[in-house]
């Protein structure tokens, strides 16, 4: 199993990164190229209804999403390979928690190039 402690641990750990990759490079597979993920974040925290994230029937709020993950959302649009993240988030019970980390952009255009690259290989050697 994985060890982590809690979700920010957990989404910074490089299996993670290693097993979201594979499953985003799989659904590419049958995607056109102007369809294709080519670049991804996980979040240092879920989205959730009670920061306003998601409607009660778990609908993706997108203006709120897009105002308080901005910052994150235009890294990935950019050349940059990171974005650092300061920020307070309140628990349902009320206590409070500050996150400081660093959010990793993976590119998948390299991966898939390699992806393509292996299958053209294993195909002219049988």
């Amino acid at each position: 199993g994985l060890a982590f402690t809690n979700y920010t641990n957990l989404s910074a750990q490089p299996e993670v990164y290693q097993a979201i990759r594979d499953e985003v490079l799989k659904v590419n597979q049958s995607l056109p190229d102007a369809q294709k993920i080519s670049k991804f974040i996980l979040l240092y925290k879920e989205l959730d209804a009670d920061d306003g994230e998601l409607t009660r029937t778990r609908k993706v709020r997108r203006g709120v999403v897009a105002e308080k993950y901005g910052d994150i959302i235009e890294t990935i649009y950019s050349d940059k390979p990171k974005v650092d993240v300061d920020t307070v988030i309140t628990y349902q019970d009320g206590t409070k928690t500050r996150i400081k980390t660093s959010l990793v952009v993976e590119t998948l255009i390299e991966h898939q190039q390699q992806q393509v690259e292996s299958e053209s290989e294993q195909r002219r050697i049988a």
